[in-house]
């Protein structure tokens, strides 16, 4: 894919000097939503597109996939979207507000299979109060893996949240490519893997 200039890129990055406010960086108010861990950015590309009265904020601990993922991003013109390069549990601590975000998407978390490495996966029971902290009141919060122990581990750190409530997970049936959420998704499913989803809600 044909690299764009970085200066076209740079409407897209979010730097990381805080304090964050939406209102500001989206010059709106419309609702945002947050994705831990984009890729390649399907999701955010599809989403943006199919949803033009929200913004979506991706994190992303790579710098060649945020930057891969502006460029597709800046190739359509999409104003709704930016991209921050960071430790998302850090960022969530840090940066985001109470209450301030609609919905979460985290999609194929890496597990981390390795135990001496497992203190790098995404979900820690801190991680999962600050999904619970930033979430709005009827915001959601939706996780897709094809790992079945690090599924049960995630439900377990997320029953422990009083504030989350477990919601019925959608089905995805169609076979057509805007059925899959991620690149990981298309792969999986056309593999026939068993994939594991889980949504919850912020109690009003």
């Amino acid at each position: 894919m044909r690299r764009l200039p970085i200066a076209e890129l740079e409407p897209y990055l979010l730097g990381l000097d805080s304090p964050l406010d939406w209102r500001s960086v989206f010059g709106n108010d419309h609702p945002v939503e947050v994705e831990v861990g984009f890729g390649k950015g399907l999701f955010l590309l599809s989403a943006a597109q199919a949803r033009p009265g929200t913004n979506f904020l991706g994190i992303e601990i790579e710098r060649k996939y945020q930057l891969f993922a502006a460029n597709r991003l800046a190739k359509r013109g999409l104003s709704n979207v930016r991209l921050a390069c960071t430790d998302a549990r850090i960022f969530f601590r840090e940066r985001i507000a109470d209450c301030s975000v609609q919905a979460i998407h985290i999609y194929f978390p890496d597990p981390w299979w390795k135990r001496r490495h497992q203190k790098r996966r995404v979900f820690t029971e801190n991680f999962a109060g600050q999904c619970a902290r930033v979430l709005r009141p009827g915001g959601e919060l939706h996780v897709i893996t094809d790992v079945p122990d690090y599924f049960a581990l995630i439900q377990n750190l997320l029953a422990a949240q009083p504030a989350l409530t477990p919601l019925p997970p959608e089905q995805a049936t169609a076979a057509a490519e805007l059925d899959y959420l991620t690149n990981f998704e298309r792969k999986y499913r056309e593999e026939g893997r068993p994939i594991f989803r889980a949504n919850y809600g912020k109690n009003p």
